[in-house]
């Protein structure tokens, strides 16, 4: 019966694995943010995730320890990340298209790796649900946030930092002036492609995060194409969110918690098309893009445009 959604225990459900889902929105998007900031669009988001959540996965496989796979998975998202600076930055290639050939890499990557050395999906023992004392006992809100892995904590934490970061330090002056006008950045004194390099480098190593977060947190085991489209929500998700972590943080929740939404209605058979409920966070993200197409004013002026020194 589509009445049992409303029931406590379902909405406490949906709460709790939607705050649970966020997690990869939240890595990825954020990280993105700092990119987009400085100029650079970065469509391999996906691919970046994909690799490091095979990484972490693969690692926690033959190791057993979840804090290794964490490790690879940022390592992993660091060195793609290097990758794209290079091809955006110093190659200065067009960025959607040049996106897009990071994620069929990755995506390519991944699955050749996962045939050749796993063939069939194991589970691994992951970050486990950490039991705050005392606040895991409160009623409906303990379940929700104190029942939780570390990498859910830690994103919810980053984004706090990642504004103060963006707003409050002499860095995010600096990604802000590269974004807005490079050219007087540079008469300034401030090396855009420095400064960029290091956001791009900051956005992968987050998607890694990401990535692991699904892998070795949430899963617990690595699946072809496990992030099913969740790097190219998270960068609809800093539109959506007009480069502001957490307006950024609110789209996330709201794309999870439909995500969650959908989940309950297929386990509790509710009389809804199972196609359609599958369909809604990609529903949600076409009318997040067309909300965030009244945010393109916002958008930082540079966004997209390589620097040439001396034009």
């Amino acid at each position: 019966m589509i009445t049992d959604l409303f029931s406590l225990t379902v909405i406490v459900g949906v709460l709790t694995s939607g705050v649970r889902l966020a997690t990869s929105y939240i890595y990825a998007a954020i990280g993105e943010t700092f990119g987009q900031i400085s100029g650079v669009l970065n469509l391999g988001v996906e691919g970046i995730m994909l690799v490091a959540a095979y990484a972490a996965y693969y690692t926690v496989l033959q190791t057993g320890d979840p804090w290794l796979g964490l490790l690879s998975a940022i390592i992993v998202g660091g060195v793609m990340g290097l990758g794209t600076a290079f091809i955006s930055v110093t190659l200065k290639a067009e960025q959607g298209i040049s996106g897009i050939g990071i994620y069929l890499f990755g995506l390519g990557l991944s699955d050749l790796l996962y045939r050749i050395t796993i063939k069939s999906p194991q589970t691994v023992k992951g970050f486990t649900d950490i039991q705050i004392p005392v606040l895991t006992d409160l009623p409906i809100i303990g379940p929700i946030f104190f029942q939780q892995n570390l990498l859910v904590y830690i994103a919810f934490a980053l984004v706090p930092i990642a504004w103060w970061v963006l707003n409050k330090t002499t860095f995010g002056l600096q990604v802000r002036a590269v974004g807005q006008n490079p050219e007087a950045a540079d008469t300034l004194g401030i090396s855009v492609a420095r400064v960029r390099y290091i956001t791009v480098i900051i956005g992968g190593v987050f998607a890694g995060l990401s990535g692991a977060s699904l892998s070795i947190a949430l899963l617990n085991v690595f699946q072809q194409n496990i992030t099913s489209g969740q790097g190219f929500i998270a960068v609809a998700l800093v539109y959506f969110g007009a480069w502001n972590p957490f307006r950024v943080l609110l789209g996330c929740l709201l794309f999870s918690m439909v995500n969650a939404l959908q989940l309950w209605i297929q386990v509790l058979n509710i009389p809804i098309p199972s196609d359609l409920a599958l369909m809604m966070p990609y529903i949600l993200t076409i009318v997040a893009l067309m909300f965030a197409a009244r945010q393109v004013i916002a958008q930082p002026a540079a966004l997209t445009k390589p620097f040439e020194r001396g034009e």
